[in-house]
């Protein structure tokens, strides 16, 4: 799906703060962690990932996504995800960090399809899952983020898929934990 041009210079990634991060550990997620700045676009899928590299955070990937362009060769407007999720190496392990994509509710760059980028909350873990599996805060704060965000948006567990599942691609790994992930959501159904 085409981006855009880049935005104006405001538009990159706020720091983690108080207030723009959780660790996994803390008490479940509600509707008041990580509030939107902008009316709730219709969310009706959950698509999960891996950076696919050891480090990482919100700014080295955004970097990294504003160096890439669309098919019609217009530049990304940064990261296409609307969460990330910290290994602990850059980030904090099991750190939940939203973007400015969720901020202002803008539709993602990251399934390959463009009702999963239109339609579909990009959560991206970082981690190389074809070498070691997730960290366990990690997956503790996964699935608390799928679970609130099914919740909140009425995503059926059918929408919430890897990667791999809309895009001929590896992503999220092989080690990827997906039953885990799931555990937490009702059985799936292909009734959406």
């Amino acid at each position: 799906a085409s981006d855009g041009a880049a935005p104006p210079a405001q538009s990159s990634p706020k720091p983690a703060s108080a207030s723009t991060s959780r660790p996994a550990a803390e008490a479940p997620l509600s509707d008041a962690d990580f509030p939107p700045r902008a009316p709730l676009r219709r969310w009706n899928a959950i698509v999960l990932h891996h950076s696919a590299t050891g480090v990482g955070d919100v700014a080295s990937i955004d970097a990294v996504h504003r160096q890439k362009r669309d098919a019609n060769g217009k530049p990304w407007l940064g990261i296409g995800y609307h969460f990330v999720i910290g290994n602990g190496r850059k980030m904090g392990n099991g750190e939940i960090q939203p973007t400015f994509r969720w901020y202002k509710q803008l539709p993602g760059a990251h399934a390959g399809t463009r009702d999963y980028n239109q339609h579909g909350i990009g959560i991206c873990l970082i981690g190389n899952f074809d070498e070691a599996a997730p960290t366990d805060q990690q997956i503790v704060a996964v699935r608390k983020l799928v679970k609130q965000l099914t919740q909140r948006h009425a995503i059926p567990a059918a929408r919430v898929v890897r990667h791999a599942d809309v895009q001929a691609t590896a992503c999220p790994g092989r080690h990827f934990c997906w039953d885990q992930i799931l555990a937490d959501l009702p059985p799936r159904s292909d009734d959406f």
